[in-house]
């Protein structure tokens, strides 16, 4: 609870509704288990040099293998609809074999 209190969601309340949503629709059982991965200030910072195209294609692929390579399930969790993530993925020349 506290890592959601001090997170400051750059994405506003939005940002919020779609990680408590993915945190609900990956949580296997009856109790909630949020990725608190996601919002860590140290895993949001990118690394020196980094460019916008770069850091995208780089967590869509990490999403991508938690997920296990399923599109609707990572467009989910990206907060996504499926046709966006697949036009993503052509732009930022992604493909099954980066998997």
């Amino acid at each position: 609870m506290k890592a959601l209190v001090d997170w400051n969601w750059p994405g506003n309340i939005r940002e919020l509704e779609n990680f408590i949503e993915r945190s609900v629709i990956l949580s296997p059982g009856g109790s909630l288990r949020a990725p608190l991965a996601e919002i860590r200030q140290d895993a949001s910072e990118p690394a020196e040099g980094s460019t916008l195209e770069k850091v995208e294609r780089d967590h869509i692929l990490k999403v991508f293998r938690e997920c296990g390579g399923v599109v609707t399930t990572t467009a989910t969790r990206l907060g996504l609809h499926r046709t966006t993530l697949n036009a993503m993925m052509r732009k930022l020349d992604i493909s099954r074999q980066d998997l």
